[in-house]
């Protein structure tokens, strides 16, 4: 199967990551590849960001169709523009942080969710309700770093992702954390095993996701919500 994993911002170092953390778990035969949303803000930091990145979004779902795609993952934890890509897809459409908290109810009763900056955290808890998660999430919590540190060397971005973890377990008494944001995707298997609980990657987690839904043969609804666009 072909699957291709979306950056909906165009900072070009983050999408190099989040492919590498989707390649490493995909199956043999998987080919994945990697695009990203130039002309997008450099990070996805709030509402604005998100409607600003949309097009440009659109237009790699579009070309990621035209190029033979069986699945796609939209790797920002905001989900932007979820439900008009899964409209333009045929294929299924994952959004890291509905891949991630999904998972993270199958494995733990409760679970909280570290993000970056403050202002993501009132997103992230819509999206949770959205999901129907709310009453097994503990709490969202923000590490406080701009998304682009997690990019810049000696930033200390792993370490303040790792103490906000500590404190989670601590204070919200979680089973599970997952992680808010794509740029957090290679610190996963260090931080699991530096805090000693399932830490869940939405990009790994969508990545396996969607393989599984192109293997049992699912598709995109076309009836309804996800009709592809009219024209117009």
């Amino acid at each position: 199967m072909k699957l291709v994993v979306i950056n909906p911002n165009s900072t070009v170092s983050m999408t190099d990551k989040i492919l590498a953390s989707a390649r490493a778990v995909a199956a043999p035969g998987t080919e994945v590849d990697g695009r990203t949303a130039h002309g997008a803000p450099a990070s996805i930091e709030g509402h604005f960001d998100e409607v600003m990145s949309a097009a440009h979004l659109l237009r790699e779902v579009q070309q990621a169709q035209a190029e033979g795609a069986d699945a796609i993952v939209v790797a920002c934890f905001d989900d932007p523009a979820i439900g008009a890509c899964r409209e333009v897809a045929t294929g299924p459409v994952l959004g890291i942080c509905e891949a991630g908290i999904k998972a993270a109810s199958m494995i733990a009763t409760s679970f909280s969710i570290v993000t970056t900056l403050p202002r993501s955290v009132p997103v992230i808890e819509e999206l949770v309700r959205k999901y129907g998660l709310d009453h097994q999430c503990r709490r969202v919590r923000s590490a406080e770093i701009p998304v682009l540190a997690l990019e810049e060397p000696g930033s200390n971005a792993r370490q303040l992702v790792r103490a906000e973890i500590l404190r989670a377990i601590e204070e919200d008494r979680c089973e599970a954390v997952v992680l808010g944001c794509a740029g957090m995707s290679d610190l996963t298997e260090w931080l699991s095993h530096e805090t000693g609980i399932p830490v869940i990657d939405g990009v790994t987690v969508a990545t396996k996701f969607a393989e599984a839904l192109v293997g049992a043969g699912l598709l995109t609804s076309k009836i309804g919500a996800y009709a592809h666009p009219i024209q117009k």
